[in-house]
């Protein structure tokens, strides 16, 4: 059985090797007899039928049948070409391969085609035509494929390509370098693929794209279409349908994916905040594109590890346009936040980097968001509904309704941009909120608790935190119950002093001073608040306020005065002025010196007898080291005084005597 299989091998061989041998010397013979002319115009014509595009050859041609079967047409344009527009397509090189069986009945049909360097001219003039218009519209008469197309190839090959696009309404200059594809052409079946790389900006970007019905493409009626483009900043999927008959219209599921979203926007040329977040993003929608209009339905989007769902709408015009509105079940600003610091690191002094507004003027912005909670630093916010509206450089955040502190926040924030200045008003109204969490995150005052509410009308206009802390105008309000301000026990340090004036005030700043109601008024004018109304009403004592804070400096120098009261009497049993003056997060309060010396029964007569002025402000003096309250300031330097002035006061007279207890 193997002998005679070898058998009949061996016989089939010889036919086999004289065939061969046979096709070699025909093609070796036909290598001289061929007309090279005939078969450069042969490639030309049949390009002409594939395309409808008439070629023009300035360079050299080079025609080969042995080793290779090739036509290679060098410096070749389109004929025809509009001078005012530009070449739109010309080529380094055109190399037609041929296909070797036909060769021997001396026709010859091209087997594939490659472009080497051609260089694609996209213009589109200010009334929306372009020089490819009338190349798209012969594409489209010309292409017919089947089974009887005179067309025998169906692929082209484009190596090292540039493309160019210029949009003059727009002002846009685009390039694509480094072009490398393979195009499927219709020349059997209506449809039409291109797969491969090319550069953009400095960046890698593999893409696919399948068209259905390619020829009603041309046409501008609708066709399948499929895109794929992944680069390092972004990857884009789209699986719909296309037409382009006045505008462009793309219809389907649209995904995208970046490692960075920020990136992926400077990379596409837009212009983004320098704050933080924008990281790590995902889109899966539906997109309806008119134009330069998309309309993104069932929107599923993650940003930063935020996940919500709704609708958006982007218009790219003379201004883009974003519109959105979205629900999420958590949102998480902090992200976006991290960079903007108030104050600086050891948070005593505000922050004097200049703001970065430059965002303010790239986009409009027209954006609703609700989420069950939303999570802004240490602030936790429940259910809330808020907008962003920017629009000509003027940034307005309203807040409908949103649960923070125990209560409910309403309000707005407006920021509108003036060259390098932001110019900020802001009014919120917090109702029945925590005044513990509220206060410490809102104003880093961590000395008071309780509820109530808080009401902010503020405007100012600066580069930095700083400078607008110094430019700053408006009011708050404040109205709480059931709660305490820490830092001293009003009614302990009372009832000490009311019983022994001079026995020295003890710790001013330990404990705390409950109350039932507190009433605050503040007005301020250029960055210093000063108090219309200030009161504390607990069940024993009252605390009434009056002076200014300096928003600045972060300081107070405030005076008040507190009283004992009893449930039996209306009259305050025991009164002490205080004054109160130091940092927002750790003042010093300290009694008024001279109520105490005129309660104590012994140094009373003394300071009426000193009339003097150095020898009073001298007995103050060692009083208030006594008592634990501030130095007196040195006395200002006057003239001499009449020589029958009281003298100083013997050290035994500085002394205080013991007081009988009451």
């Amino acid at each position: 059985m193997s002998l005679t299989l070898a058998q009949g091998v061996k016989r089939l061989a010889m036919p086999i090797g004289a065939l061969l041998a046979a096709v070699a010397v025909g093609l070796v013979a036909l290598s001289w007899l061929i007309d090279k002319d005939k078969v450069r115009q042969s490639v030309e014509e049949q390009l002409r039928v594939a395309t409808g595009l008439d070629l023009v050859v300035n360079g050299e041609i080079e025609v080969s049948l042995l080793p290779a079967s090739y036509v290679t047409l060098r410096k070749v344009g389109l004929r025809g070409t509009d001078a005012k527009t530009g070449e739109p397509l010309t080529v380094d090189e055109l190399t037609a391969n041929l296909r070797l069986l036909p060769l021997l009945a001396r026709r010859y049909d091209i087997a594939d085609v490659t472009l080497v360097n051609p260089h694609f001219n996209v213009t589109r003039n200010a009334d929306g035509g372009s020089n490819w218009t009338p190349v798209v519209e012969t594409l489209a008469k010309s292409i017919k494929p089947g089974v009887d197309s005179p067309v025998s190839f169906s692929e082209i090959r484009i190596v090292d390509g540039e493309l160019t696009y210029k949009n003059d309404k727009q002002e846009i200059t685009e390039t694509l370098s480094d072009i490398d594809l393979s195009l499927g052409w219709p020349s059997i079946s209506r449809s039409f693929a291109a797969t491969g790389q090319f550069d953009w900006r400095g960046e890698r970007v593999d893409g696919s794209l399948a068209i259905a019905d390619f020829i009603a493409a041309l046409s501008g009626d609708r066709s399948g279409l499929k895109l794929r483009a992944t680069s390092p900043p972004l990857k884009v999927a789209f699986d719909g349908t296309v037409a382009n008959r006045s505008s462009l219209m793309m219809e389907g599921a649209l995904s995208a994916d970046s490692p960075a979203l920020r990136n992926a926007l400077r990379w596409a040329g837009e212009t983004t905040p320098n704050t933080g977040g924008m990281g790590r993003f995902a889109l899966k929608a539906r997109a309806n594109v008119v134009g330069d209009s998309v309309a993104l339905t069932n929107v599923n989007v993650e940003l930063d590890g935020n996940a919500a769902e709704g609708v958006i709408t982007y218009t790219k015009g003379e201004r883009q346009t974003l519109q959105a509105t979205l629900a999420a079940e958590t949102l998480d600003f902090t992200p976006y936040i991290a960079t903007v610091r108030f104050l600086t690191s050891g948070a005593r002094d505000w922050n004097r980097q200049l703001f970065d507004l430059r965002s303010l003027s790239a986009t409009d912005l027209d954006m609703r968001l609700s989420a069950a909670k939303v999570i802004v630093g240490p602030s936790k916010i429940g259910r809330s509904a808020f907008g962003a509206n920017l629009r000509n450089g003027t940034l307005v955040l309203s807040v409908g309704e949103a649960q923070i502190y125990g209560g409910t926040l309403k309000g707005s924030l407006g920021i509108a941009r003036s060259d390098a200045v932001a110019d900020v008003k802001a009014q919120f109204q917090l109702t029945d909120v925590d005044f513990e969490s509220g206060a410490s995150e809102l104003f880093g005052y961590r000395k008071l608790s309780g509820r109530g509410n808080i009401n902010l009308a503020l405007e100012a206009s600066g580069a930095s935190p700083y400078a607008l802390t110094q430019t700053l105008d408006g009011t708050v309000t404040l109205t709480g119950h059931d709660g305490a301000v820490s830092g001293f026990n009003v009614e302990q340090l009372l009832k000490r002093l009311e019983r022994r004036p001079l026995s020295g005030a003890g710790n001013f700043r330990s404990g705390s001073t409950p109350f039932n109601t507190l009433n605050v008024a503040l007005r301020i004018k250029d960055g210093i608040a000063t108090t219309e109304d200030a009161r504390v009403e607990g069940p024993t004592a009252k605390l009434t306020l009056s002076g200014t804070a300096s928003v600045p400096s972060r300081e107070f120098d405030l005076k008040g005065v507190a009283s004992l009261v009893t449930a039996d009497t209306s009259e305050p049993a025991f009164q002490l002025p205080f004054i109160v003056q130091g940092p927002w997060d750790d003042p010093l309060a300290f009694p008024d010196s001279d109520s105490l010396i005129r309660r104590s029964p012994a140094s009373a007569p003394l300071l009426d007898s000193l009339k003097d002025r150095k020898t009073r402000d001298a007995v103050k003096s060692v009083i208030d080291r006594f008592t634990g309250n501030r130095p007196a300031p040195a006395p200002a330097a006057t003239t001499t005084e009449p020589s029958n002035d009281t003298q100083s006061p013997p050290a035994a007279l500085i002394s205080p005597a013991p007081e009988k207890s009451n």
